[in-house]
Formats: structure tokens, C-alpha cells, sequence
């Protein structure tokens, strides 16, 4: 009697283990949903580290030698075109103008002389082409004297703003010394790089390529209020990097840009017939991303997907699956290789108008 109470007792552990279990499996599979893969039309933004620099940028510095004896702009003034900026102590040079101005007045008259002395047969005509010959060359150290007066004086070549001056008023300047730089900031370039894959669809797929027109995102996180057109590409690669430097043309009429800030370009990239799934269908290990996908006999297997770009709550897929593979949207955590499930299959349009939904 006690080995039969025993044998039942046994029996309906067993047979509570059993049922228990069975509970446990039926609960796990429930929580397993399924979708398919989406190929749409979309686009996504995409960012660019860029340098700004000003539409023109130079530095000017001293033609010659020299004491500072007049500044006549303040650091971040802004200089208009052919307006006189620095004094290099002009006496020396005057007095070098005086000395070729009176050369060249003996000369005149040595010439007026050997020409009337010649007129009459007196002298040969050498006599006056050796005395036209001297004139020349007086003249000539004329316009040589004037035009190293003319360099004491630092003039704007264009309209733009002065920078720092490092120099002082009675600083002994050395010929070609930088005495400030002037930076035409009525525009702005914006440079930034692109990968090869980038520059070859920008360039071969002019259609459906991104648009000309691109946004400027601020060091700050500000929007730029002026749009930016992309127009030079420059004509090489760099070897190191493997990218390509892209330039954008802003305007800057309320002068907030500066020559040397940085921000970020901008770039809605329209993509076609791109295949699009969830983020949270996925899983990362070791900086490579995975789904799971079911196979016709409900078996699951890992795959890994290589992402083109993401919106928000989506991953736009370069290559890894199809809009054929039922890959599993949740319950991701609890499922391995090669486990058998049960699922229920939404349709990837309402997955996407639920993520849509949760996105507002």
C-alpha cells in the first residue's frame, strides 16, 4: 500500500513538473512576434564635420622695412577697399624719391643739351642716345623710388574685417612681417569629406542624388537660418583617409559665420526601393548588428546586417536580409539559435505605422 501511495505521489510530481513546463514553453512562445522587411522610398539626413573659412582670407604683411609710425584701424574693424591700414616710417624712402627725382631732372637737361648740340651737328647722335639712355634709366629709379614709398603705406585689397594686429605703434617691422590678416566674411565656404561610396553616388546618380542645397548645424546645436549650395568638389583623394573634400557656398549677411568655426553640414540623402526594419528588431555584439530571422520550418538563425542609415526607430539596410526574410520584432532577448518558435505575424506596414504613431 505505501509503495503504490508512493508510486502515485511520484506520478503527479511528474506529471505537475510536466504540465508546468509545458505552461512555461506556452508562455514563451506568446511573447514572439514576426514582420518582414519593408523596401520603400525615404530619405535620411545625414551629417558632415565641417571647417568654415571666409569667402576670402589673407594675410598682409610688410614690403619693407621699417619703424610702425601710424595704425589707423582698431582689431574687428571693418576696412573698406583700397583704405590705408598701416604707416612703415616713409623718410628714408622720400629722401631716396628726392634723390632719383633730382637724378632724373640733370639728366633731362644732359639730354635736352646733347639733343640740340646733335640738331646742329655739333656732336654725334651716340652722344644723344647715350644721354637718352641715362634719362631712361633716371626715370626708371624714379619709379623704383616711388614704388618702395608707395609700399610704406599697407592698403585694404577688398572690403573685409581686420584681425588681431600682433604688432605696435614704434615696432621695428622686418620686410614681410605679418602685421594682421583681413577676412571677407560677406560669404562663407564650408568644407567638409566624403567617403568614395558617397562621392560616386553623388556623382552618378544625379537624380535621385542628395540635393545641392544643404543646412549648417552650429557648434552651439543652432539650426544656420541660410541654406548652403554644394559647388566644388575637389580633384583628389586623399590617400590616408579615402575621402574627397566637399565644398558649400553660404550666405552671411547678418555676419554670424567667422573665418576658422566649425558646425556640421547637413545633408537630406534621398534613398529608392531601400529596405527598411526596426530598430528594436535587432541586437549588437561587438559593434556588428544582428536580427533573427525565421526560417518555413520556424527555426531561428542569426544574421548579421550591415545598416545604409537610420530615421528615427528605423535602420535602412545595406545588405544582411530581404523583404522576403520573417525576421522577429519581439522577444529578441529570450530566443537563441536554432530554437523552434511559435509567432504571430504582423504586417510590416501597421509595425511601421505603430513606430510612426509612437514616434509623435
Amino acid at each position: 500500500m505505501k509503495k503504490l501511495i508512493m508510486l502515485i505521489s511520484i506520478g503527479a510530481v511528474l506529471n505537475l513538473a510536466s504540465c508546468a513546463k509545458k505552461e512555461t514553453e506556452k508562455e514563451e512562445t506568446v511573447k514572439y512576434t514576426v514582420t518582414n522587411p519593408i523596401k520603400i522610398d525615404t530619405a535620411f539626413v545625414k551629417q558632415y564635420v565641417a571647417q568654415i573659412k571666409s569667402f576670402r582670407n589673407i594675410e598682409l604683411r610688410a614690403q619693407e622695412k621699417g619703424f610702425l609710425q601710424n595704425i589707423y584701424v582698431d582689431e574687428g574693424q571693418f576696412v573698406k577697399a583700397g583704405q590705408v591700414l598701416f604707416r612703415i616710417m616713409p623718410k628714408v624712402y622720400e629722401a631716396e624719391l628726392l634723390g632719383a627725382q633730382a637724378e632724373e631732372k640733370a639728366a633731362e637737361i644732359e639730354f635736352q643739351n646733347a639733343k640740340s648740340l646733335a640738331d646742329k651737328n655739333i656732336v654725334s647722335k651716340n652722344e644723344q642716345a647715350v644721354a637718352l639712355a641715362k634719362l631712361q634709366q633716371a626715370r626708371a629709379e624714379v619709379s623704383l623710388a616711388k614704388l618702395h614709398l608707395s609700399f610704406t603705406e599697407i592698403r585694404a585689397p577688398f572690403d573685409g574685417t581686420i584681425d588681431r594686429i600682433p604688432k605696435k605703434l614704434g615696432s621695428l617691422i622686418d620686410e614681410g612681417e605679418l602685421l594682421t590678416t583681413l577676412s571677407d566674411n560677406s560669404q562663407m565656404f564650408a568644407y567638409f569629406n566624403v567617403t568614395e561610396p558617397e562621392y560616386l553616388d553623388y556623382e552618378t546618380n544625379v537624380k535621385n542624388r542628395a540635393d545641392n542645397k544643404v543646412g549648417l548645424l552650429l557648434a552651439n546645436g543652432d539650426t544656420y537660418k541660410d541654406k548652403g549650395n554644394v559647388e566644388v568638389i575637389e580633384s583628389e583623394f586623399d590617400n590616408e583617409t579615402g575621402n574627397i573634400a566637399f565644398r558649400a557656398r553660404f550666405p552671411n549677411t547678418g555676419k554670424l559665420l567667422k573665418h576658422g568655426e566649425t558646425g556640421k553640414i547637413v545633408m537630406e540623402v534621398p534613398l529608392h526601393n531601400v529596405i527598411i526594419i526596426p530598430q528594436k528588431a535587432t541586437y549588437e555584439i561587438q559593434d556588428k548588428k544582428y536580427v533573427f530571422v525565421v526560417n518555413k520550418n520556424n527555426v531561428v538563425s542569426s544574421k548579421e546586417i550591415t545598416i545604409k542609415g537610420e530615421i528615427p526607430d528605423l535602420y535602412m539596410i545595406e545588405s544582411g536580409v530581404t523583404e522576403n526574410d520573417k525576421i522577429i520584432l519581439e522577444g529578441i532577448q529570450k530566443v537563441k539559435d536554432n530554437d523552434k518558435i511559435q509567432y504571430e505575424f504582423i504586417a510590416p506596414k501597421e509595425v511601421m505605422a505603430h513606430l510612426k504613431l509612437k514616434a509623435e
